[in-house]
């Protein structure tokens, strides 16, 4: 009897990793194919992919980049360590493809698939790479980019988003359809964006009440009650929550949305349709977040501003004099930036590669 092809999704650390990996392998599950991941069970894919229905292939490997001089010395050994044993689980698994989403885990998984000549199907999520990304570029059989010219000779597939972003109605018939205060929707991530949370509500509140928009603002677990308190003492209503579990319907309500830049937002902003201005982490690696956002600023489909530059008085102004259709133009050009279908291309090129190695 034929054995299923196995396929590997390597990924870990962070949802902007995790949450691709999984559509991508929710992909490959449906065409019939075995998927395994490799991951730390101590992290966010441990609570993220055993409920999905994926196995683990566990690995403490930790990232180096930015850590203390004791565990950049102890990375070489650690890595080699972990390289060892993952290249043993692999001559007995003997996966058809490995598929490289991101993250620290990619290191020891790639080196260990190089090694046992598995073929290596790489995808950045980022417009600038990563460091693990970068240097297994090198030795992938596939680059797959989710914005363009992120790695050398990369194809550019676009990211993963979710199905519900993708089945959002049109915008220029959502914003044709509303009338009365604009909706504002504020998006810090699941951690929270802090300078958001301290200077959206002091510019709503400087704004004539008159002029306000409608506002929901997701701010995190840790700072829900200190926000909650922020605009009440301002006197401007919102509703603060500290996470949207239907992220789609809340974008698909939104005329403005203010957010930071990550890879997957960006994504989901043009696939979903919606204008935003985006105000990238300023400390993340490589300014990434800049890089992500400018995909869509310089096709005049999104408004970047830096954290620096984003006072109190200058945002009051701008969400003051925003129109709706003006930001409906901005949706309709996001949303025609968009790559819905990156999922099923990225499963597509690992089974071209599984079946090019046959």
């Amino acid at each position: 009897m034929k054995r299923t092809p196995t396929i590997w999704v390597m990924a870990g650390g962070t949802g902007g990793h995790i949450v691709p990996g999984l559509a991508v392998a929710e992909a490959l599950r449906g065409q019939g194919y075995n998927v395994r991941w490799l991951g730390n069970p101590d992290r966010m894919e441990g609570r993220l992919v055993p409920p999905a229905g994926f196995e683990m292939v566990a690995t403490r490997f930790a990232g180096v980049r930015g850590k203390g001089l004791f565990q950049q010395i102890k990375a070489p050994f650690s890595l080699g360590a972990s390289v060892l044993r993952l290249f043993f689980i692999m001559l007995k698994d003997r996966p058809a493809v490995v598929l490289g989403m991101g993250g620290y885990v990619s290191a020891p998984g790639g080196v260990a698939a190089w090694l046992a000549r598995v073929p290596i199907v790489l995808h950045e999520q980022n417009a600038i790479a990563g460091m693990s990304n970068r240097w297994l570029a090198r030795i992938a059989r596939r680059v797959l980019t989710g914005f363009p010219d992120a790695l050398p000779n990369g194809v550019w597939v676009g990211n993963p988003v979710r199905e519900s972003m993708t089945r959002v109605e049109s915008p220029d018939v959502r914003y044709a359809q509303r009338q009365g205060p604009l909706r504002l929707l504020i998006v810090g991530g699941s951690l929270g964006a802090l300078a958001l949370n301290e200077v959206v509500p002091d510019a709503l509140g400087r704004m004539p009440e008159s002029s306000r928009p409608t506002v929901m603002h997701q701010s995190g677990q840790v700072h829900i009650e200190a926000l909650r308190q922020r605009y009440a003492q301002l006197g401007v209503k919102a509703q603060c929550v500290a996470f949207i579990d239907d992220m789609a319907s809340a974008m698909a309500q939104a005329d403005l949305m203010i957010c930071r830049a990550g890879a997957m937002t960006v994504s989901e902003v043009a696939a979903a349709g919606v204008a935003a201005l985006f105000v990238p982490f300023p400390f993340a690696v490589d300014d990434h977040q800049t890089a992500n956002a400018n995909y869509l600023v310089e096709q005049d489909a999104a408004v970047l501003r830096q954290q620096t530059e984003l006072a109190v008085d200058w945002l009051a102004r701008w969400i003051e004099v925003q129109d709706r259709k003006d930001l409906a133009a901005y949706a309709i050009r996001a949303r025609q930036f968009a790559k819905n279908d990156a999922a099923i291309e990225i499963a597509q090129h690992c089974v071209d590669c599984m079946r090019r190695s046959s």
